[in-house]
């Protein structure tokens, strides 16, 4: 519980990721105020908690100094949260060190009283992953300032949306027979979501964790071998047939699941190179000081399974990153300095209220799909995947809710407001940039509008090619998914 005494606010970098989104809210339901960092603020105030009173959303970035600085005044402690591992960086463990090194200075200037960060577990030494290395590394610059640090390191997560989580649950779902390479049988130690969150908020009032790193980690050691039979218990799979292949590398491992899996390669890559590196705990003292049940692999799969079954889904791995709103698709002008638009619009009347039609509007994509013409939208994903791609193998993180900032299979929801609009930005493979954009206006008799509008920004010869090609489909698809 907070210190009633001290009603300073938290501090979290990398609250849109997948342990931010989670930590936030139970952070706020514990009593604490709390300040998130967001590169796009409209992302965190689209979720549920976004309104909360003891919540302050600000506008920063932790590659920006002067914001993060600002961000940090008056705060007591801060989370750090962030990892640059993503398909849009080059040099991720460069990211990792500038932001690492912003956030060391800022917390002196802002004289915290501690910070927390979320690291990786796995020996220091030459054949540690590229990956492994830079989340060590980040927690040695933290180190480096005036600040206290309490470095939790933590193998593999296990819940609903974690990116590792979902490499294995989509291959041992899908491949009967699963290739693996030599180091299938490296051992390792997860631990559920659920009881990192504990050690992440029980870390603040626990004056003997400051300056210290602990090791994180169900009791049980396993390998991933041991984990992939697990796991098809839990689902109720199929005995899985895993084949170690000695020439199957980090490369080939991670195009593989890309094309098996939502992870696309550029992300999947350093987390198989990871495999190869024992991750077990060595230090076990955090547990004695933060009491809690530890979840062993079996309990931890079931947990997050059963999220999955109710189409609830926290956070994701797709949360991450800002959101980059198509600027030529509001400006309204069709011969936009940046080239020709081309736009297809549609509409509809509907005998019903906005909040009546709302429901069926928010919940297209996923397993509900796009209401006319689906095995189309399957070929276009399946095109993507092979062209390396997102195809629409993300689905959605909720059945029934959208948030700005959610993937929505290819797309991703830049804006949402309910019960009247809804825009997505393509992130399939295109010659160009695409949005698709809804809206819902009540007419004076009672009944409502709903238009559609797709919009292109082609580039190069290539693209306007892509459009004129693609023009004959919007006109079947487009008028189907209206009537449906």
């Amino acid at each position: 519980m907070p210190n009633n005494h001290n009603k300073q606010p938290i501090f979290v970098a990398g609250a849109g990721g997948y342990v931010g989104g989670r930590l936030v809210p139970r952070l706020l339901e514990a009593g604490y105020r709390v300040r998130a960092l967001a590169r796009s603020p409209e992302k965190l105030r689209s979720r549920r908690w976004g309104n909360h009173p003891k919540l302050e959303i600000v506008h920063g970035d932790v590659l920006d100094y002067s914001t993060l600085a600002e961000g940090l005044e008056g705060c007591r402690a801060a989370y750090y949260l962030i990892h640059s591992m993503n398909p849009s960086v080059d040099d991720f463990s460069h990211t990792d060190r500038v932001a690492a090194m912003n956030m060391t200075k800022a917390a002196a200037a802002a004289e915290l009283k501690q910070i927390i960060y979320l690291g990786g577990l796995g020996e220091q030494g030459s054949g540690l992953s590229h990956h492994l290395q830079s989340r060590s590394e980040v927690g040695q610059v933290l180190q480096l300032g005036p600040v206290p640090v309490t470095v939790l390191r933590a193998a593999m997560i296990i819940g609903s949306g974690s990116a590792s989580f979902e490499i294995l649950r989509y291959l041992v779902d899908r491949l009967p027979v699963i290739p693996t390479p030599r180091w299938v049988d490296t051992p390792c130690q997860p631990i559920g979501i659920r009881n990192v969150l504990h050690y992440l908020i029980g870390c603040l009032e626990c004056p003997e964790t400051l300056g210290e790193t602990f090791d994180i980690g169900q009791p049980e050691i396993l390998s991933y071998h041991k984990l992939i039979e697990i796991y098809a218990e839990e689902a109720g799979l199929r005995k899985r047939w895993i084949i170690p292949l000695p020439f199957l590398t980090p490369r080939l491992s991670s195009y593989a699941i890309h094309l098996t899996t939502p992870i696309p390669a550029a992300l999947a890559r350093p987390l198989t190179e990871g495999l190869k590196n024992p991750v077990i705990c060595h230090d076990n003292r955090i547990a004695e000081l933060l009491p809690q049940e530890l979840f062993d692999c079996r309990k931890a799969i079931r947990l997050a399974l059963e999220r999955i079954k109710r189409h609830h889904i926290e956070s994701s791995w797709t949360d991450s990153g800002p959101i980059h709103p198509a600027e030529w698709s509001v400006r309204g002008d069709p011969t936009w300095a940046g080239g020709k638009i081309f736009t297809d619009s549609r509409r509809v009347i509907i005998d019903a209220e906005p909040a009546e039609i709302w429901p069926a509007l928010a919940s297209i994509g996923g397993e509900v799909g796009w209401y006319y013409a689906n095995w189309l939208w399957k070929l276009r994903g399946m095109i993507d995947r092979v062209l390396g791609g997102v195809g629409l193998s993300r689905g959605r993180r909720d059945h029934l809710e959208l948030c700005t900032g959610d993937a929505l299979d290819f797309w991703r929801v830049v804006a949402v407001e309910r019960p009247k609009l809804l825009s997505l930005n393509a992130e399939m493979k295109l010659p160009g940039e695409a949005t698709l954009y809804f809206n819902l206006r009540q007419l004076d008799d009672g009944r409502t509008e709903l238009r559609q509008i797709a919009r292109f920004l082609p580039r190069g010869l290539l693209g306007l090619v892509y459009w004129y090609g693609v023009t004959p489909f919007h006109n079947y698809v487009f008028d189907g998914m209206l009537r449906g």
